[in-house]
């Protein structure tokens, strides 16, 4: 007979290892369209770096790449997901209230799970540990 909750404890940092993992490799894709130009999207064609839209780029591009390796995942994970609020609020949620209709799904969603990450760590594969261990279920 299968234990699920034994399941759940074995399973749970390396589900967060990798949903660190995923998060970062998909922010790293919008920092680096906005300050390297790859993959190409147009709007950022003339993006001044020294801009807000810049200075997120840098904050995706660094913040990227220290989750990707599990480097300072609490820190780093609040201080991006306090970036996607600040991003939300200025530039999605004064179009609408629903974030359907503002296209501000994305900036919420990461907001919410980078919240998690700073609260629950990296999980495994982190190049630095956490002190603090994410409570088992």
């Amino acid at each position: 007979m299968m234990d699920l909750p034994q399941i759940a404890v074995t399973s749970q940092p390396r589900l967060l290892g990798l949903l660190r993992i995923a998060t970062a490799l998909l922010l790293l894709q919008h920092g680096t369209a906005k300050l390297l130009g790859f993959p190409h999207v147009a709007m950022f064609d003339t993006m001044p770096f020294l801009s807000l839209l810049g200075l997120a780029g840098f904050l995706e591009l660094g913040g990227g790449i220290l989750l990707l390796f599990g480097i300072w995942t609490r820190l780093v994970a609040f201080l991006l997901s306090g970036e996607m609020a600040v991003a939300y609020f200025l530039a999605h949620a004064q179009k609408s209230f629903f974030p359907i209709l503002n296209q501000g799904e994305l900036a919420a969603l990461y907001c919410f799970v980078l919240l998690y990450l700073a609260v629950a760590g990296g999980g495994a594969w982190s190049l630095t540990r956490d002190k603090f261990t994410p409570p088992s279920i």
